[in-house]
């Protein structure tokens, strides 16, 4: 019988008896032996655990919890040849959200456990690995005033109230080379990378994002203040986006110079300041489990 490794983030699911018992059921409904259970932790949320599960010949791995917890497992597994199957439990679940997985444990469960999968792409920001966004500017900001008691009472809107703080926030002021183009000097309220490209609410920030053609995405925003805010929230969610305060790269590599130290966010985790980020694709280094209509 086929062995799956269920890591999970004990922090999102509570009471973890009846989350197990689902578990143990649809295992054994799909023919599957008895899974190994690994916790995440503070120290390691992820990657260690999924390269355990190779090591113990698992044949799939199920990452249970938010994004972070995804890409943590998705890092651990890239190019292992075994598969990723995803129990969304977070906040955003942007990953699930973008390439149709369902949202209920039951539905997740029939998909981790069937026959769908595609190859996925992933991408790296300075050496770290992500699979759904990378950013900085008013995107990281939200993130960082963002508490985790916040989000466990309000969901999604914790992040919205967050973004409220920061519509004013001066610019920052960076260099932006795309390839081998020449470098172009912006300045910009946030730059947003995505493997994939709909937030919550169906927001089209990257449209033209797939998470399977080899390249990644960006856009640069650049507004300040609730007007000039709102009207490019409307213009970008209409797409009748102006070029001065929306510009749009598709790209392998990306680098970013910037004129002072700032904060960044890798799959909804914040990371310490930093004055350059470079970003690549890395094509098909991920098998993720699908819905078989959704390959």
């Amino acid at each position: 019988m086929s062995r799956a490794a269920v890591v999970v983030n004990p922090t999102k699911i509570g009471d973890p008896g009846p989350f197990r018992a689902t578990v143990h059921q649809a295992m054994a409904e799909h023919g599957w032996d008895e899974p190994l259970w690994l916790e995440t932790t503070s120290d390691d949320p992820g990657q260690g655990q999924a390269r355990s599960a190779v090591a113990a010949g698992a044949d799939l791995v199920l990452a249970c919890g938010g994004d972070g917890t995804v890409t943590a497992c998705a890092e651990g597994l890239a190019d292992s040849g075994v598969p990723l199957g995803i129990l969304p439990l977070g906040t955003g679940n942007l990953l699930a959200r973008n390439v149709g997985l369902p949202a209920d444990l039951d539905g997740a469960l029939a998909v981790a456990l069937g026959d769908g999968e595609q190859k996925l792409d992933t991408g790296t920001a300075n050496g770290q690995a992500f699979v759904v966004m990378a950013g900085l500017g008013l995107d990281a900001q939200m993130l960082s005033d963002t508490s985790e008691p916040l989000k466990k009472r309000l969901g999604w809107a914790a992040y919205a109230l967050s973004v409220l703080r920061h519509l004013n926030d001066r610019p920052i002021r960076l260099t932006l080379a795309v390839d081998q183009e020449r470098p172009v000097r912006l300045r910009a309220s946030a730059v947003i990378v995505g493997n994939v490209g709909w937030l919550r609410g169906g927001v089209p920030l990257l449209p033209d994002a797939r998470p399977d053609d080899g390249l990644l995405d960006a856009v640069v925003l650049t507004a300040r203040g609730w007007s000039a805010w709102a009207v490019l929230a409307a213009r970008v969610v209409l797409r009748r986006e102006p070029s001065d305060r929306v510009r749009r790269y598709q790209f392998r590599e990306l680098r970013l110079g910037l004129s002072r130290p700032e904060p960044w966010e890798l799959d909804g985790e914040v990371m310490a300041a930093a004055r350059e980020l470079v970003i690549t694709a890395r094509p098909g280094r991920l098998r993720l489990r699908m819905p078989r209509e959704r390959e």
